[in-house]
């Protein structure tokens, strides 16, 4: 059958004849290309939506697409997120910002305001919580928690001509990748790609959702399964009769949930990318312009399946493919690009599935660990009424700031000793002794677990609390309602994500010592010699020349 990628291109009248034959394009050969003598004068910047390092390093030698081309470039296959809150908003903002969510403000997907004047307590990263009438699942995004800029802005402030562009499977990445200076921003927003209120819909978008809307109507067969991800395919029990890993993306028509955790997706957002860059001319002009990609379908897929099935070797294979003909397409079009891909954090497998696997220590969290649950204890035995402690397992756990100065210090003595004394949790920390701690410096994998709690930690939207679970601790109680594994911890299958960069021409090289996601944006600033004023970032620039010249003068 066609490839998903394929179909979407075609559908859109996006592709090269290269893109559109069966097999993906062949790899541009970086060492054979001519060195550029230039500043690229289009920035490409994709996200892998829980595309840890582990993930990399395991299918690695199986790339034959645009994964491929990017092995043939600068290849760092230790990168860090390096704070504690590694998920998809926090994450995304270290990108393009070089800045750690601690500056960032964006220290979680969502976290608790019990001081905000809506009866829905919880903030939405990517949410203006002041619209009356809105909620933490029924909100109106925004940029406003993003307390910094990004690069694209950055780019815009030395020379407006510049163009920035972020397209997404979810809003948070598509939002904490632009900033807010963006002349075009598309996320899916579960029935279309939708944007802010008010702004025109590209002709491209258009089409792209028209397109979208048959595509799940019809439904989707069962993908073709490469061979090497025979080796996935084995069902792991669940409970009650339901397994996974044996998954091969087929699809009931009208089923948009399914779309979300199948390769369709991220082929589609390619394709309304490489629409997008064709349209406005995206790298042709006077000044350099960036666009940001999120890949969103690896972290559904995750969920929805775990990391070792032959769902995420489905997945990886196709996105593979997608970004083979993504990266035709802008050959065809002529334009001298530069392209960095990451992601915004790790992930880890389910339990289940880890146990068979002999995993130390692989269990699903104790729902008594519920801050609910755990605050009813302590009001209890202080004889104190109401909710006292806000906030989940996996992190940040708030006080109810009603409570006297000497009721919040008996509940914060009681918190911590119930915590640290669960045999499921490795530290607790104070917001005293969070903030007592200096940020940490040095190579990402020796920071101690407060220097990577204090990464994420912002005292404008952070708990007086943070939570670390021990290794292989899934904050899933039952695999039974919904998703079966997820990311979030300290640890490091959370933490280590790939950096590659590539451009035609590049010297290829590989460096295996830790860098960080913060790198990113100075790196690419020293790239198109972009003048770094305030505020300063927290990453450094990577020498991405192994020759006698230095990316980083």
């Amino acid at each position: 059958m066609k490839k998903i990628a394929t179909i979407f291109a075609s559908a859109l009248v996006l592709v090269t004849p290269a893109a559109q034959a069966q097999d993906a394009p062949a790899p541009v050969n970086a060492a054979a290309a001519p060195a550029p003598a230039a500043a690229p004068k289009l920035i490409v910047t994709i996200s892998v939506d829980q595309f840890s390092a582990d993930l990399f390093a395991e299918y690695r030698n199986h790339f034959t697409g645009g994964f491929a081309r990017l092995l043939q470039g600068v290849v760092f296959p230790s990168g860090y997120q390096s704070h504690a809150a590694t998920e998809t908003c926090p994450g995304h903002s270290t990108i393009l910002t070089g800045m750690h969510p601690a500056r960032t403000g964006i220290i979680a997907n969502n976290w608790i305001d019990l001081t905000t004047a809506r009866a829905d307590k919880t903030v939405y990263c990517a949410e203006d919580e002041g619209v009356p009438g809105s909620t933490s699942s029924a909100y109106t995004v925004s940029d406003k928690h993003l307390l910094v800029p990004t690069l694209g802005e950055r780019m815009k402030a030395v020379n407006p001509a510049s163009r920035v562009v972020s397209v997404a499977g979810k809003d948070r990445a598509a939002v904490m990748m632009g900033g807010h200076r963006v002349d075009e921003l598309w996320w899916w927003d579960g029935k279309k790609f939708a944007s802010y209120a008010g702004r025109p819909t590209p002709a491209i978008v258009d089409r792209a959702n028209t397109a979208l809307t048959a595509q799940i109507a019809q439904g989707q067969p069962a993908l073709e399964e490469p061979a090497f991800c025979k080796a996935h395919d084995r069902a792991v029990d669940i409970g009650a009769g339901k397994t996974v890993g044996t998954g091969r993306f087929e699809r009931k028509p009208g089923d948009a949930r399914g779309f979300r955790a199948s390769p369709e997706f991220d082929g589609a957002v390619f394709a309304i990318a490489a629409g997008l860059i064709r349209d406005m001319k995206l790298g042709q002009g006077s000044a350099p312009d960036l666009i940001a990609i999120g890949a969103s379908a690896t972290d559904y897929v995750g969920h929805t399946y775990g990391t070792e099935g032959s769902e995420m070797c489905l997945q990886l294979a196709e996105l593979d493919k997608s970004m083979g003909d993504f990266f035709a397409t802008l050959d065809g079009l002529g334009i001298d690009y530069e392209v960095v891909l990451t992601a915004d954090h790790g992930g880890h497998d389910l339990p289940e599935r880890n146990r068979e696997h002999a995993a130390p220590g692989a269990a699903r969290i104790d729902p008594a660990l519920n801050p609910r649950q755990i605050g009813e204890k302590i009001a209890a035995k202080l004889k104190l009424g109401g909710q006292i402690l806000y906030g989940d397992p996996i992190g940040d756990v708030w006080i109810d700031p009603k409570l006297t100065p000497a009721q919040r210090t008996a509940v914060l003595r009681e918190a911590l000793a119930l915590y640290r004394a669960h045999p499921q949790i490795a530290a607790a920390f104070s917001r005293a002794e969070i903030e007592a701690t200096p940020a940490a410096t040095g190579p990402a994998e020796t920071w101690s677990l407060i220097e990577r709690a204090k990464a994420s930690f912002n005292p404008a939207h952070s708990g007086d609390i943070v939570i670390a679970l021990k290794p292989r601790i899934t904050p899933i109680a039952s695999p039974l309602g919904g998703y079966v594994a997820t990311h979030g911890s300290f640890w490091d299958y959370d933490r280590r994500v790939p950096i590659l960069f590539w451009r035609k021409g590049i010297v290829p090289f590989e460096q295996p010592l830790s860098v960080e996601t913060v790198d990113i944006a100075p790196t690419l600033a020293a790239t198109i010699g972009l003048p770094l004023g305030a505020p300063a970032m927290d990453g450094r620039c990577l020498d991405l020349d192994s020759g006698p010249g230095s990316t980083c003068r």
